[in-house]
């Protein structure tokens, strides 16, 4: 128990030495905090092996430890140039986009972790604004103004 590190490691290393103590398992349980179920699943493993190591955790699927190195310098050069001058055939980058295209490049990155990426880069995505450059010249006219003014 002495070189148990992982708090979940010493807490199963110490409800098996109650139980070895003689201490029951609802009893252990309760001390512990924990369902009978679980102190006897770690009986289990503890017995089949009769080694402390038996009472770590497995490893398990999850979240990767860390996430694609995608610097936020490449990031921003990535999004300020066009995606025409990448091979896309749009005048804007979305965000799946931009996941495709890192992909093709050897980056997998999922859109909500690049999502976040950018706005950690100080990036805000915002769509195009579609707006006439010059005013309409009949717009009072059109608008019902009066056409004295």
């Amino acid at each position: 128990m002495r070189e148990a590190r992982d708090a979940r490691y010493f807490q199963r290393l110490l409800a098996v030495k109650l139980v070895a103590e003689g201490k029951s398992v609802g009893e252990v349980a309760r001390l512990c905090a924990l369902s009978r179920p679980i102190v006897y699943r770690w009986l289990e493993r503890y017995l089949q092996s009769r080694e402390p190591q038996a009472l770590l955790d497995c490893p398990r699927a999850g979240r990767p430890r860390s996430a694609p190195s995608l610097s936020d310098a490449r990031l921003r050069s990535l999004v300020q140039q066009s995606p025409q001058e990448a091979g896309w055939a749009t005048h804007g980058w979305t965000v799946p986009l931009l996941c495709t295209h890192l992909h093709q490049q050897g980056i997998d990155v999922s859109p909500r972790t690049l999502r976040r990426r950018l706005h950690e880069a100080g990036l805000r995505w915002k769509r195009p604004r579609y707006v006439y450059v010059t005013r309409a010249p009949h717009l009072g006219q059109k608008k019902g103004a009066l056409s004295a003014v």
